[in-house]
């Protein structure tokens, strides 16, 4: 037996006021736990690059088995790094906290010299001597604290061993989860929309997490492509740190355009200080990077993810910087190619109607007429005045 349920009638009204409720008690939860958003948002991005394979993988197996297989490959992978790469970013971490003298005596040195040939090019006010002093107690010692800086704050890093744990397991539980729920998720939003924008909806609904997911797996592919190739170039020219700085080129290179600059000037500096051969082969081969990236990677894993000329992503980047530093750099691609895909919606759907006007009012003054019409009301008026005398001068039966 199966029980009636008892319908509950509210207004559009009543229901629209009980949404904003529940949506100002989320924003509430998002203040009070500011993790919870940064939380939510890392782990619906791993989820859309997860994504691409799970649907592949679901044309074979069940989707359940596929979504467990991606998440423990995953997984593997991330143990894999921890266990190898750790142990040698925490051991070039320490070199280089104790080389940090060594390379800022030469990195002054090779000021000093660039200094005297512009005192000899008589490009310079004062003397080399006061240059350099003046370098040395600016630029010197803000590189050398900025330099422990890092240092310190990446040993902090590394020795939250726990906290980076819990976060990345909780990043992806959340992942799986929304790869499980993801359709439940999207229609049970879909109907809380009037049924005649459903269909609509589920369209938009369905593009936009298409142009975000191929953006978000080709960065991933990108990131990886840019980090390996980079470390491996490194290793091969004898520059030092080379997983630290293979590492660094990965995070930078999350920022479009600027970001593999942000990775490849550090290289190429530490590379410097080796020889200056060594210094030129790493900016080319950072160049050579790019080039294949930007070439052949990243237009065939993003396909036409995004649509919008390179100009406007670049001015995006720079926009999303200004208002919001490295966050809005970072969100700025996704956004704007969000704005494309609700642009294309649009523009498909709106229709411009013309506007009907009104007929005009009846003159109430006559306007003067041409000398055309004026001749022919002449022999109008006159061929009516010769009918009326015709009709007076006839007498009647």
């Amino acid at each position: 037996m199966h029980a009636e349920l008892t319908q509950i009638p509210v207004s559009p009204r009543t229901r629209n006021i009980l949404l904003a409720i529940v949506a100002a008690l989320i924003l509430l939860v998002f203040w009070k736990a500011p993790t919870l958003p940064k939380l939510l948002l890392t782990g619906m991005a791993v989820a859309l690059v997860l994504s691409f394979p799970v649907k592949y993988l679901s044309k074979v197996i069940p989707r359940g088995i596929a979504i467990a297989l991606v998440v423990l490959a995953v997984l593997a992978v991330l143990v894999l790094a921890a266990i190898v790469l750790v142990p040698l970013a925490v051991g070039q971490l320490a070199s280089l906290a104790e080389q940090a003298p060594r390379l800022l005596e030469e990195a002054y040195g090779w000021a000093r010299r660039v200094v005297e040939n512009l005192d000899q090019a008589g490009l310079l006010d004062t003397s080399p001597d006061e240059a350099m002093a003046e370098l040395q107690e600016t630029g010197a010692q803000r590189a050398e604290g900025l330099l422990e800086g890092i240092v310190a704050r990446a040993f902090d890093t590394l020795s939250g061993t726990v906290g980076g744990v819990f976060t990345t397991l909780s990043v992806i539980l959340i992942a799986a989860y929304l790869l499980v729920d993801g359709e439940r998720f999207k229609f049970g939003t879909i109907r809380l929309l009037p049924v005649q924008y459903r269909d609509d909806a589920l369209v938009l609904f369905s593009d936009v997490i298409e142009a975000l997911s191929r953006y978000l797996a080709g960065l991933l592919v990108s990131l990886t492509f840019q980090g390996i190739a980079s470390t491996v170039a490194l290793t091969l020219l004898g520059v030092p740190f080379a997983i630290l700085l293979g590492i660094w080129t990965t995070i930078g290179a999350i920022v479009p355009f600027v970001g593999s600059y942000i990775g490849a000037v550090p290289a190429t500096i530490v590379a410097f200080t080796v020889s200056p051969t060594t210094g030129i082969l790493t900016a080319l081969s950072y160049v050579l990077i790019n080039f294949i990236d930007g070439n052949l990677i990243a237009p065939r894993v993003q396909g036409n993810a995004i649509r919008v000329s390179p100009l406007f992503v670049f001015l995006a980047v720079i926009a999303g910087g200004q208002i919001a530093g490295i966050w809005g750099a970072l969100m700025a691609v996704p956004i704007l190619a969000v704005i494309r895909v609700v642009f294309d919606f649009l523009l498909e759907r709106v229709v411009v109607v013309p506007q009907t006007l009104d007929p005009l009012p009846v003159a109430l003054v006559e306007p003067p007429p041409d000398p055309s019409t004026k001749a022919i009301k002449t022999l109008n008026t006159s061929g009516a005045a010769a009918a009326r005398v015709g009709t007076i001068g006839t007498p009647r039966s």
